[in-house]
C-alpha cells in the first residue's frame, strides 16, 4: 500500500500514513493528536519550510494582512473550505505584515492571494477574496 508523509499540526512530527480516498481516524505517531484537524495553520518561514519539505499533501497558502478588508472577509470562507479536505490538503495562513520574507519570496503584490503548492512547487495561484465554494472547486482541480 502506498504511503504519504503528513506533518502533524500539533507537534510538527512527520507521519507516514497509508494513502486512502478518505479517513475516519488518523493519529500522530509522536503526540497521538488527531491528524484530521483541518484548521488552517499560521506559519513563519521556519514552519513553512518544514511543512513544504516534509508534507506530501497539497498545501494551500493564504497570504493576507490584518488591515486588509477583503482578507478579513474571506477568512471564514478559507476556514470553511479547509474542512472539506482532511488529510488531502493542508491549509495555511501567512500574515504578510509579520512574515515579509515569505511574502517577498513569492512576490506577493496583492492580497488576499492563495497559492497551491505540491512537492515544494507552485502549481497555481489566485488573487482576490473568494467564497468557500470557489476555493473548494479550485482546490479540487489540484488534488
Amino acid at each position: 500500500m502506498s504511503k504519504i508523509n503528513i506533518v502533524c499540526t500539533h507537534c510538527g512530527g512527520v507521519n507516514a500514513i497509508p494513502l486512502k480516498d478518505s479517513y475516519t481516524k488518523a493519529s500522530c505517531g509522536h503526540c497521538k493528536a488527531s491528524l484530521l484537524d483541518t484548521k488552517p495553520l499560521s506559519l513563519n518561514p521556519e514552519t513553512f519550510d518544514k511543512l513544504m519539505l516534509n508534507d506530501e499533501r497539497l498545501i494551500i497558502a493564504d497570504f493576507w494582512a490584518p488591515w486588509c478588508g477583503p482578507c478579513r472577509s474571506m477568512a471564514p470562507a478559507f476556514e470553511e473550505a479547509s474542512r472539506s479536505f482532511p488529510l488531502k490538503a493542508q491549509f495555511v495562513k501567512i500574515n504578510t505584515e509579520e512574515q515579509q520574507t515569505l511574502a517577498g519570496r513569492f512576490s506577493i503584490r496583492s492580497i488576499p492571494t492563495i497559492i497551491a503548492f505540491k512537492n515544494n512547487r507552485i502549481v497555481d495561484q489566485i488573487s482576490g477574496a473568494l467564497p468557500a465554494s470557489q476555493i473548494i472547486a479550485w482546490v479540487k482541480k489540484h488534488l
